[in-house]
């Protein structure tokens, strides 16, 4: 009962605000201990966060709890220049900056080679708010657009998990992930301007929060294929929601579907105190209609907003590389570092709508530490910078709206804090 109440509790924080912005809008890693190494856990599971990286993992890491907490602060905003509609100047994104995510993980071992387990954990990043609104500035302000304006996005999953060994060597496991998605929009008023842009211009903007469900597949196998080295793949699928109450912003009537992807990965026992570790991701947000589709259809008048095929934010997919270390400094305590890059899924010519999700950062690096305690449980600490990228935008905005650029730049920190209890 207490595990029950406890997976409540963090469901129900998880949703009051995470916003993460680094391989795109997916966390850079899930679980503190994997986010000390730029996220680095395909081949490498540590604790009972392991689902949310390959199921598999979870028989490896015996009976524990772990809980977390990650404070993250991304710096984002936009600049337009070349604006004939008086648009023109800076503008920031960070009239909400903080935010605090939380994470649980629970397994329990059945035997030797069996576990049973949940994770809860989530994603963001398409969150902006700006207190001087871009939509609602100059020649805009006609069409009743306020400040602050812009989008927030929460995604939580929670993943029940089965995984076992199935020789002395391979491990599968499968976890059903629950996805619940909750998404609000203010300040858009000016994509109202014309009725015929969107097949329901009622449901654009300002229409509070809305929540979506779905349920996916997160398979995984790990095999250890030298006595210092395991290799790890896994796939997670598409996970479908749509958001009604903004059928006349989202492409297909307020679809919006979490994309899939998958990922292989390889750990290293290079001496006896050092592990190297390294993951390659695929996460396909092209797939997703309203992530991944162009906006110069609707520029060029030729689609509207919520049709069918309508305009998305036109994020490609991106490859994620990830390398990573982990010393045992002593036998109370291991030191993390490690380094990530995806290439940021913007394209200049579609800067415009991503005013409103600048998920343009390219560069982590990570530290990370854990120490064992005198009660044997584990306290980790983990902290990433990821450096500053700008995006130019080259005649991303339509002349509707008055022409000219719109230039993003985004940089983020974070420090988080787990617990892990032993058993």
């Amino acid at each position: 009962m207490k595990v029950k109440r406890i997976i409540s509790l963090l469901a129900i924080c998880a949703m009051a605000g995470p916003a993460l912005a680094t391989d795109g809008y997916f966390s850079d890693g899930y679980g503190i201990k994997a986010k000390g190494m730029a996220g680095v856990a395909i081949a490498l599971p540590q604790d009972a966060l392991a689902a949310a990286n390959n199921p598999a993992g979870m028989v490896m890491v015996g009976d524990r709890v772990d809980m977390g907490l990650d404070w993250f602060r991304p710096t984002r905003g936009a600049d337009i220049v070349g604006n004939g509609a008086g648009l023109n100047g800076s503008y920031s994104a960070n009239d909400k900056q903080n935010f605090f995510i939380p994470e649980f993980g629970y397994n329990k071992m059945l035997g030797s080679d069996m576990s049973a387990g949940i994770s809860v954990y989530g994603n963001g990043g398409m969150n902006t708010r700006y207190a001087n609104n871009p939509f609602a500035a100059g020649a805009l302000a006609t069409y009743g657009g306020k400040s602050p304006g812009g989008i927030n996005l929460e995604q939580l999953f929670i993943a029940p998990t089965f995984a076992m060994k199935v020789n002395k060597s391979n491990a599968l496991g499968v976890s059903l992930v629950f996805a619940q998605q909750r998404f609000g929009a203010t300040g858009l008023q000016a994509f109202t301007a014309n009725p015929a842009w969107s097949v329901s211009p009622g449901n654009i903007t300002d229409r509070g929060n809305d929540t979506t469900t779905g349920w996916g597949l997160r398979l995984g196998w790990t095999g250890h294929v030298a006595d210092n080295v395991t290799l790890g793949a896994t796939y997670a699928s598409k996970i479908k929601g749509k958001f009604s109450a903004y059928q006349g912003l989202f492409a297909e009537g307020g679809e919006f579907d979490i994309p899939e992807n998958y990922g292989v990965g390889i750990a290293v026992k290079a001496m006896p105190q050092l592990t190297v570790g390294a993951d390659v991701k695929q996460i396909n947000y092209s797939k997703s209609r309203s992530v991944g589709n162009n906006v110069d259809c609707f520029f060029a008048g030729t689609c509207q907003l919520g049709a069918a095929n309508g305009p998305g934010f036109g994020w490609r997919n991106t490859t994620v590389y990830k390398l990573a270390a982990s010393y045992e400094y002593s036998k109370n305590l291991t030191l993390r570092a490690g380094y990530s890059y995806n290439k940021q899924p913007i394209s200049q010519n579609q800067t415009f709508f991503n005013i409103l999700a600048p998920g343009v950062v390219e560069d982590h690096l990570t530290l990370g530490a854990t120490w064992i305690l005198a009660n044997r449980n584990e306290l980790s600490l983990a902290y990433m910078h990821a450096f500053n990228k700008d995006v130019p935008g080259a005649n991303s905005i339509a002349a509707p709206f008055g022409g000219g650029n719109a230039n993003l730049h985004m940089y983020e920190d974070s420090l988080g804090i787990a617990y892990g209890i032993k058993f």
